[in-house]
C-alpha cells in the first residue's frame, strides 16, 4: 500500500511530496507541529490539540490555515487513505517559502505538512514493564510552551538517552525536572499524591497531561501541580510518563536508580487503563 501523506492542500504519494529549500521551517525551524493519537482509527483529544495548533501559531503570528472542523476533516482522511488503526497523526505549519533572511514579508503562504505513523498504542513492551529514564540539563528556549519545530535540544536529549540504553530523557532546571524531551513528567507519593509541575512558559501543556488530570479529579485522586526533584522521584513510590505517543507510561528507573520496587505501579497501571476506557469510549 502507498504511503499517503499531505502537503498544501493534496493528498499525494509519499515519494512525490516536496518542499522548497527556501521553506522557513527547513531554514529557521520557523514553525510549529502537533501530534494527535489514533486508536481504533479515531483521533484522540484531537479538540484540545487543535486548541494547541491554534495557540502555538498565534504565539508566533502564523495565520491558521485551517478551521477545526476542516483540520478533523482532512486528519480523518488520510487516517482513511492509510489504513490506519492504531498510531499517530503528525501535523506541521511553517511559515512559508522566501528567500533566505531572519525578515519576510507578513503574507506569505503557510506550509502544511501532514502524515500517519503505525505505533502500537495498546499494549507496547514499555506500558507492561515500564522505562527507564537518565536526567540531562535543560537547554531550551524560553517559550517551551509553544510546540515549535524547533527541537534541537530535544534530540540532543533522545539521543543521550539512546546512547544510555534508556527510553527517554528528563530534563533539569535550577535541580528541579521540567519534562521529558517529548513527554510530561509525574511522580507519584508514597501516600498516593500525584505529583506534576504547573504550566507555565517553563513546559508544553501536555494534551495527554489534562486528559489525566480530568481522570485524577473524576475519581477523586490527589493532585500537587509543583516542581519536584530527581532525589524526591528516587523516593516516590511510583513515577510515570505521558504523551500523546507513549500515553501513560511507566517510569521505574531514574539515572539507573529504581524508582519504588523498580517495576510498574498500581497507581500508574490504573491510570494508563482508565485512559485506554475512556479514550474508547469516545
Amino acid at each position: 500500500m502507498t504511503r499517503i501523506v499531505f502537503l498544501n492542500g493534496e493528498f499525494v504519494p509519499y515519494e512525490q511530496a516536496k518542499i522548497p529549500i527556501m521553506d522557513r521551517g527547513f531554514l529557521f525551524g520557523d514553525g510549529i507541529y502537533e501530534v494527535t493519537a489514533v486508536l481504533g482509527g479515531r483521533l484522540l483529544d484531537n479538540i484540545p490539540h487543535l486548541a494547541r495548533l491554534e495557540r502555538s501559531l498565534k504565539e508566533i503570528a502564523i495565520a491558521n490555515p485551517y478551521s477545526d472542523a476542516e483540520w478533523t476533516r482532512l486528519q480523518t482522511e488520510l487516517v482513511r487513505r492509510n489504513a490506519l488503526a492504531d498510531g499517530l497523526v503528525y501535523i506541521e505549519v511553517t511559515r512559508g517559502v522566501f528567500e533566505r533572511d531572519f525578515v519576510c514579508p507578513d503574507d506569505l503562504t503557510p506550509t502544511v505538512v501532514m502524515f500517519t505513523q503505525p505505533k502500537d498504542l495498546r499494549d507496547p513492551p514499555a506500558a507492561r514493564d515500564g522505562v527507564a529514564v537518565i536526567t540531562v540539563p535543560e537547554l531550551r528556549w524560553k517559550r517551551r510552551d509553544i510546540k515549535s519545530v524547533s527541537l534541537l535540544a530535544q534530540v540532543l536529549a533522545k539521543m543521550a538517552a539512546r546512547h544510555a540504553g534508556v527510553a527517554e530523557a528528563w530534563m533539569i532546571e535550577d535541580d528541579h525536572v521540567t519534562e521529558g524531551a517529548s513527554s510530561t513528567s509525574f511522580i507519584v507519593t508514597k501516600d498516593r499524591r500525584i505529583v506534576t509541575r504547573p504550566l507555565s512558559t517553563a513546559v508544553l501543556p501536555g494534551i495527554t497531561r489534562a486528559a489525566v488530570l480530568k481522570l485524577v479529579e473524576r475519581h477523586a485522586l490527589r493532585l500537587d501541580e509543583r516542581p519536584f526533584t530527581v532525589p524526591e522521584a528516587l523516593r516516590a513510590a511510583e513515577a510515570f510518563l505521558t504523551s500523546a505517543s507513549s500515553l501513560v507510561t511507566p517510569v521505574v528507573k531514574i539515572d539507573g536508580e529504581p524508582v519504588g520496587d523498580g517495576t510498574p505501579g498500581p497507581l500508574t497501571r490504573e491510570l494508563r487503563q482508565l485512559y485506554l476506557k475512556m479514550a474508547e469510549a469516545g
